[in-house]
């Protein structure tokens, strides 16, 4: 298949163009500036004024800023600081996630969604997003205090466990998910044995030897990034799997915070696009009652989990001025549940009313929790200067 270059070089502009007007407007009016980027997908992408045809190309660009996110969340890990983490959050992360679902599942039959699209809606939205959630996070609260680290790993657990529904989607219409899981496990491990001999016997030498050019180290970092990315979706996890443990394998070295210095801004210029390509799969034109119904959910489902999961990080003996805060950050839908849905309808297993119920809750959530958390909380995109952090 031929690429039109000079198409995507205009549909880049545009994006770019229209992102920048729509922030400059969002940020007069005193709003949280990643929603610029989604209205502009809205109002220029195929759904909107169609000067983008399809946003097919922009979404898989855009993932490359999802992948350069986890790879550098990974970077700033200490791997033994996350295994000890991981024991607490594994246990908050599977008790929030069955309230969520069950939760979920109740309000879908209670608006009498057909019990296979009830099911996979509650599986969907359990979630929370990791874009987000890590996007909105100060560096210094992520990477060096306690807050930051409890996120991360729920998180991760949590795309383990979307991971997982995924494949058990994918596997035999889904008849085998003891051994999908079981699988999923050895190849984490394998991938994970891999890149710390890669690293320990070729990356490390490599930087011992050339880390005085500057321009070697940085694509080299990025080189190693994108490799362990495909591998990962090759083994049939994810990329952003991939690239964590990528990120995680490096963390040793000492030259990980100069790498991460270094990819922050190609990682903003890939986000902006991801959150683009958001708005422009928005197709209000199919509207229905499950529209509206689901707009209301994604609202409601925003204080079922503030409130899920402050409760479930008291009762695990976290601090309560962490508690409420750790919350509103997890409070959204993530950016798995939409390819859930995409996995469920690809295998004929949820209706249009059950993929229209998911998607306008999940983008609802994502709309209300981002303005909730500029709007109260430190990030690096407040507009006040007292919560501004970076």
């Amino acid at each position: 298949m031929l690429i039109n270059l000079d198409t995507i070089i205009f549909e880049l502009c545009a994006i770019m163009i229209s992102a920048a007007l729509l922030g400059t407007v969002f940020l007069y009016a005193r709003q949280p500036i990643i929603l610029a980027y989604i209205a502009a997908g809205m109002l220029i992408g195929p759904n909107g004024l169609k000067w983008l045809h399809g946003s097919e190309n922009i979404s898989q660009i855009g993932h490359l800023g999802v992948i350069l996110l986890l790879f550098l969340i990974g970077l700033n890990l200490q791997p033994r600081k996350l295994i000890r983490l991981f024991r607490k959050s594994a246990i908050v992360t599977l008790a929030t996630s069955a309230f969520f679902f069950a939760c979920t599942l109740l309000f879908a039959l209670t608006i009498q969604l057909a019990l296979q699209d009830a099911l996979i809606a509650a599986a969907a939205l359990m979630f929370s997003s990791t874009v987000i959630g890590l996007k909105l996070i100060p560096t210094t609260t992520l990477h060096h205090k306690h807050m930051g680290e409890v996120m991360t790993s729920i998180l991760l657990v949590q795309d383990i466990l979307a991971i997982t529904v995924i494949s058990f989607l994918n596997v035999d219409g889904g008849n085998d998910m003891l051994t999908a899981f079981l699988m999923l496990l050895v190849k984490l491990g394998a991938l994970c044995l891999c890149a710390y001999l890669g690293v320990k016997f070729v990356v490390l030498p490599l930087f011992r030897r050339f880390d005085v050019i500057q321009e070697y180290s940085f694509i080299t970092t990025l080189a190693w990034c994108l490799l362990w990315a495909e591998a990962g979706h090759q083994t049939g996890l994810s990329y952003e799997s991939g690239a964590f443990i990528a990120g995680l394998s490096i963390a040793v070295s000492r030259v990980s915070q100069a790498i991460s210095v270094h990819l922050k801004p190609l990682r903003e210029f890939f986000l902006i696009l991801f959150f683009f390509s958001i708005g422009a799969n928005m197709d209000w034109s199919t509207s229905n009652i499950y529209t509206l119904l689901g707009c209301l959910f994604g609202g409601l489902l925003i204080v079922i989990k503030v409130w899920g999961f402050t409760l479930a990080l008291r009762l695990a003996h976290e601090k309560p001025s962490t508690n409420k805060e750790l919350g509103a950050r997890l409070g959204q839908a993530s950016e798995f549940s939409l390819l859930l849905a995409y996995s469920a309808m690809t295998a004929g297993l949820v209706s249009p009313d059950g993929i229209m119920f998911i998607q306008t809750a999940t983008l609802t959530t994502f709309v209300i929790s981002t303005y909730w958390v500029v709007k109260y909380y430190p990030t690096p995109i407040s507009i006040a200067s007292t919560l501004r952090q970076d």
